[in-house]
């Protein structure tokens, strides 16, 4: 089985290659969604999302929109946008297999992984989400709703919030049709509550947003770089997956995550230290040099802001 597993990850990474580009507004016009999904191994599907900002354009869909098809049922990895982008996902679900979508899981409580639950619920699916994702999204819910209102205009109709009805703290596990699904809180990184899926027995991981290759990832206030360092030191890399379907970007490996997210990360706290060793205040933190980064897509929108957050960060270190 394993031969053909990796044949198609090197189709999809082949296919991938030519459309990582923030510039593309739509790859998938007959659809709200950004793309269509892929069939990354048997069984497992994600549709990628655009690794831009949410626009108009791509409806909000700028991260992985993944599902898992058992015998039992169908379960889905992240809400979406928008109650209408999670119809459109569910629309290509029902093109793939007559199986009910029997659970959705959010991998965290930012906007994009949970405003889509007003759709699932009234499918009556079951929603689950770690306990620290639902906390950070009920505070800014009605300003994380109404800035997608803003730009998603009409396509925002019939998106309402809804939190997840199961919730976790350390690990959900649950088998359905003869597939195991580990659902787990790795540590602290990118957002509060921050979710990863495990299939041992197709060593892949659905990784969420600690694991970052085609787009730079964003450090936002108050999120510990070091920690981020610490969960993937003692739980990314034990875990060793063979495939990595990463919150953004086309499915990779272990490698390519830990080159652009580990690495990355890496290489920031280092030359920031140097910086406030020579001296340097938050004003010149900004420039640092992270030239080696600069072809991944956000780097513009990112680069400055990240080296200041980890500066506030180092500096009481």
């Amino acid at each position: 089985m394993k031969p053909l597993f990796t044949s198609l990850l090197a189709a999809t990474f082949a296919a991938g290659a030519a459309f990582a580009s923030e510039d593309i507004a739509d790859q998938y016009p007959q659809s709200e969604l950004y793309s269509k999904p892929v069939e990354v191994i048997p069984h497992v599907f994600s549709a990628i999302g655009a690794t831009a900002p949410p626009t108009y354009e791509n409806s909000g869909h700028n991260n992985n929109l993944s599902f898992v098809v058992t015998d039992e049922g169908v379960v889905v990895v992240n809400g979406g946008a928008s109650a209408r982008l999670a119809a459109a996902l569910h629309d290509e679900i029902k093109a793939v297999t007559d199986q009910p979508v029997v659970l959705v899981i959010n991998e965290n409580g930012q906007g994009h992984a949970m405003l889509g639950n007003s759709y699932w619920v009234d499918q009556g699916v079951d929603i689950l989400a770690h306990v620290d994702a639902i906390e950070a999204f009920t505070e800014e819910a009605d300003f994380i709703l109404q800035g997608m209102q803003r730009y998603n205009r009409d396509k925002a109709e019939g998106t309402r919030v809804v939190t997840p009805n199961l919730t976790f703290e350390d690990s959900y596990s649950l088998t359905l049709g003869g597939v195991e699904f580990e659902v787990m809180h790795m540590g602290p990184a990118h957002d509060p509550g921050d979710t990863q899926v495990w299939l041992p027995q197709w060593n892949l991981l659905i990784a969420g947003d600690i694991a970052f290759h085609e787009r730079m990832l964003p450090i936002f206030e108050g999120i510990c770089t070091s920690c981020w360092l610490e969960t993937w030191e003692e739980k990314m890399e034990p875990l060793n997956p063979t495939y990595v379907i990463p919150g953004h970007g086309h499915p990779t490996n272990l490698a390519q995550v830990r080159r652009y997210t580990y690495d990355y990360l890496s290489d920031l706290r280092e030359k920031i230290g140097a910086h406030i060793e020579e001296g340097g205040d938050l004003a010149g933190a900004y420039y640092v040099d992270q030239e080696r980064w600069k072809g991944l897509d956000t780097f513009e929108e990112l680069a400055t802001k990240n080296a200041g957050r980890v500066f506030e960060e180092m500096e009481w270190e």
